[in-house]
């Protein structure tokens, strides 16, 4: 019975915890993550290098290192995918859950012509012969609107520039009408105007076709610009969540503060700076770094980088709070963060 049918969500994840094999011993990536994607939805995963937003990612196609250790539970219409034998991973990956890879370039194969990659999932999935899928490989790099599209058919990865690339990639997620398209940071490696012809396109395929996104990025422009709702990851737990203009106008949790703070702006002060030579205000910082996987603390993954932080914080977990209706952080000291 389909998702639909039954008023459940198209993706539901409940406790998701992942335990890595470290030098160090195994260390749990993932921390309970929980979350909903129905059709259409659009949702945005944020937070610095190494919070656990690739991760997710990984574990959302069944691409985790060997030796992972998953509990909790992903279910996709219904179907459970912690413990999925392999077999039936490929059965959906390419097809039912697609990818596009933040980096191109690596993503596709050096040695094969875009349109028999575009074509190979289109044979392995839809059993299209390689005519068939030769027409409709045409067809999904005229519908990411690739430049010459007959011509690029034949043409290798190195043959085209990164957005085009992005472009391929993008048409290979789309190839077999996936019903969740995960796009971690499918932008990094483009330049602005590149990535916002990107970053529109998949959001008008994703409109178009009713998918679910889930948009991986560091950015939070992106966030507000690109999804409907976000949720913020820390320490390989998601630390605020909420309708993503909700969260903006309640910055609740210190960490979300401190990305909001620091990131790259130019107002009126800056931009008459920068005409008249003058060096304009430094970029405000969180103190510390991301802890490494082993060292992550017993309670709150960010009270050692915290202004705020006491005692209680760093000896349990927060347990969620509510800033206002589906807006969650978890935080014992939001109120006066955001006071």
């Amino acid at each position: 019975m389909s998702s639909q049918a039954t008023g459940a969500p198209l993706l539901s994840v409940r406790d998701l915890r992942v335990t890595l094999n470290t030098p160090r011993g195994p260390a749990e990536a993932l921390r309970g993550l929980n979350f909903d994607l129905d059709r259409g939805d659009t949702v945005g995963l944020i937070g610095e290098s190494g919070c656990g937003k690739s991760l997710t990612a990984l574990a959302l196609m069944g691409l985790l290192p060997e030796g992972a250790q998953v509990r909790g539970s992903m279910q996709l219409h219904g179907q459970q995918l912690v413990g999925l034998p392999e077999a039936d991973w490929c059965t959906l990956r390419g097809n039912r859950v697609a990818m596009v890879f933040q980096e191109p370039m690596t993503a596709l194969n050096p040695l094969h012509p875009i349109g028999r990659q575009i074509g190979e999932s289109l044979r392995l999935h839809k059993g299209l012969t390689g005519t068939a899928a030769r027409a409709e490989a045409l067809r999904l790099l005229e519908r990411v609107q690739l430049p010459d599209a007959a011509r690029r058919l034949d043409a290798y990865p190195h043959q085209l520039s990164g957005g085009q690339r992005q472009r391929v990639v993008i048409a290979i997620a789309l190839a077999c009408g996936p019903d969740l398209l995960v796009a971690d940071e499918p932008t990094t490696a483009l330049d602005v105007t590149i990535q916002r012809e990107v970053l529109d396109l998949i959001g008008q395929l994703v409109a178009e076709d009713g998918m679910a996104l889930l948009l991986i990025s560091h950015d939070l422009g992106v966030m507000a610009e690109a999804v409907q709702r976000m949720l913020v990851m820390y320490g390989g737990q998601v630390v605020e969540s909420g309708a993503t203009a909700e969260v903006f106008e309640r910055l609740a949790h210190p960490y979300t503060r401190g990305l909001f703070a620091a990131r790259p702006r130019l107002g009126l002060r800056a931009a008459s700076a920068a005409l008249n030579g003058r060096r304009g205000h430094r970029l405000a910082t969180i103190p510390g770094r991301v802890p490494e996987l082993a060292d992550l603390p017993a309670g709150c993954g960010f009270a050692e980088r915290c202004a705020l932080a006491q005692d209680a914080c760093r000896a349990a977990p927060p347990p969620l709070d509510a800033v206002s209706p589906g807006h969650a952080v978890r935080c014992l000291r939001w109120q006066e963060a955001t006071a």
